[in-house]
């Protein structure tokens, strides 16, 4: 590994989060000198991030354990373009109402991971609809349109994967990378930011907005990648077979969020310690040198201190007490999925109701395969009905996703 100077390159190169630095030589003498403010971008399609986010997330919170600035930016203005990287397809249009909404939802989370403030490292949110909404169409296209070659616009991957596909690429998206690199120079006008990070699908933007500010201000910055985050059998992170993992309560249970840590597969639990919670490094090298049942520990380990900084500890500590009951006592928990029901109740309507499955279509798919089960016993016909009597029974897709019929 190489050997930095300053406190920031060093933590992010020891947990894992360096793929790729602009002028590392550069970034690492000005962070070991002066505080430095560096920002990521967000934009608000949804009331929720998802974990695919969350590295992004924890490379700010790094920063502000480093001793400096976190910025968040939030595309109030780029979620109107949509960021072509990594998309088969145009991005659905919502409306200011609707990113308003999105972007305060999104905010309670960026809460608990940063400390906001006024202070000289206390992280700051933007809106880069500030800026943007206020341009002018023919003055920015001839102030700013010049700097960027079409050439060299078809050679970036968010564009080329579009275009190989044979899928539509609109002039709208085709203007958000020139839009990120205004950002950038903006936020270094505004704000002072020299530090611009993000995914390795972001490096041609990145890169674009500290050329744009060289050219037109004569400003220094720096830009910094993290590797593409899969898991370990090469599927990207924050997609499951039931939908994203949502980092809001309101749209996925602490439960939930709990187990998917636990789930982890063998291989991933020491990079995801480093990578998504604050554990000692020492600590995290001693945990994924468990082996057999053994490194089930570590992966509640992970479970704990990844939904504690999410959702807090209480939150935590009752997720892993509902799984502790359910899977070692093999009793129900409270914080599990449930469903009041007076009477009975069918077993594709208990799957779907509770949550466990998204369609009735995947309930006789589960229940075919073998994987639907009441109580523990295992369901064979999709017309079953399962009544409820006086104690709660438990209903269970798969060996990890479990719920509570309530007698009503």
């Amino acid at each position: 590994m190489t050997e930095y100077k300053s406190d920031l390159l060093t933590l992010l190169a020891s947990r894992g989060y360096i793929h790729q630095l602009t002028d590392a030589t550069g970034l690492d003498a000005l962070a070991a000198k002066q505080v430095v403010p560096g920002y990521i971008g967000f934009d608000a399609t949804a009331p929720s991030l998802h974990i695919g986010s969350l590295v992004q997330i924890m490379m700010l919170r790094r920063l502000q354990q480093a001793g400096h600035k976190p910025i968040v930016v939030m595309g109030g203005g780029t979620t109107k373009v949509g960021d072509p990287s990594g998309k088969d397809e145009s991005r659905k249009m919502l409306d200011d109402a609707a990113i308003a909404g999105n972007i305060a939802s999104i905010r309670r989370v960026f809460e608990r991971f940063l400390t906001f403030g006024d202070g000289e490292t206390d992280a700051v949110m933007v809106n880069n609809a500030d800026w943007l909404e206020s341009l002018e169409y023919i003055p920015f296209l001839r102030d700013i349109g010049p700097h960027f070659t079409i050439n060299r616009m078809m050679t970036f991957d968010s564009v080329k994967l579009r275009l190989d596909r044979e899928q539509p690429l609109t002039f709208l998206e085709f203007n958000y990378m020139i839009l990120q690199a205004y950002d950038f120079m903006e936020l270094s006008r505004r704000y002072d930011c020299r530090l611009q990070m993000g995914g390795s699908d972001q490096w041609g933007n990145i890169v674009n907005g500290i050329e744009l500010s060289r050219r037109i201000d004569g400003t220094e910055l720096f830009g910094l990648t993290t590797p593409l985050m899969t898991t370990a059998d090469g599927a990207k992170m924050g997609k499951t077979a039931s939908g994203a993992v949502w980092l809001n309560e309101d749209q996925l249970s602490a439960y939930d969020y709990w187990q998917f840590w636990r789930n982890t597969d063998d291989r991933d639990v020491g990079r995801f310690l480093r990578l998504f919670t604050d554990l000692p490094l020492d600590e995290i090298a001693r945990l994924e040198a468990l082996e057999g049942a053994e490194i089930n520990e570590a992966k509640k380990v992970l479970a704990d201190a990844t939904t504690a900084l999410c959702r807090g500890e209480d939150a935590a500590k009752e997720a892993a007490e509902t799984a502790r009951r359910t899977f070692e006592e093999g009793a129900g928990g409270e914080a599990l999925p449930d469903m009041t029901v007076s009477g009975s109740i069918g077993i594709l309507d208990a799957l779907t109701g509770l949550g466990l499955c998204a369609s009735k279509g995947e309930a006789r798919r589960l229940i075919k395969g073998g994987g639907a089960r009441i109580d523990g016993e295992k369901v064979d016909d999709e017309n079953a009905v399962v009544p409820v009597g006086a104690a709660p029974v438990k209903i269970s897709a798969g060996k990890k996703k479990h719920g509570l019929l309530n007698p009503a």
